[in-house]
């Protein structure tokens, strides 16, 4: 079985002059908003309770000029989530500042983890080998 690939992660947070911020979290809800359709679903995906997921819906939606998501009530339809065209233009323009950040930022990364120590776990299976 081959291990995980250990990466370097980027995460971006913005704040705004308003007082509103925008960080991987809540990209990460409406992301799965969008795929479930669902936010307690989405919520569940991220491992928070649907009062959470639901309260970061409504700052979301009161933080912009639109709403990011739309919900109907359950029942026998189950009610149900999605994101509104500036939900999803929201989404589609954090998600682009990552990667162009991540892109833009490879070759520093990329010497700051050059610089980096060797864990110890590393280096006691090395002691072995010497």
């Amino acid at each position: 079985m081959a291990k995980p690939e250990k990466k370097t992660r980027l995460r971006i947070r913005l704040y705004f002059e308003n007082g509103s911020m925008l960080g991987p979290g809540k990209a990460d809800l409406l992301a799965f908003i969008a795929e479930t359709g669902s936010i307690a679903a989405a919520g569940r995906r991220m491992g928070m309770s649907y009062k959470r997921a639901w309260g970061l819906v409504e700052v979301m939606n009161a933080m912009f000029e639109e709403p990011v998501v739309e919900s109907s009530r359950g029942g026998a339809k189950h009610g149900g989530a999605s994101l509104t065209a500036t939900g999803e233009r929201v989404l589609e323009l954090y998600r682009d500042l990552e990667a162009k950040t991540r892109a833009g930022a490879a070759a520093e990364i990329g010497g700051l983890a050059d610089l980096l120590a060797v864990p110890q776990t590393e280096t006691i299976g090395r002691a072995d080998k010497i």
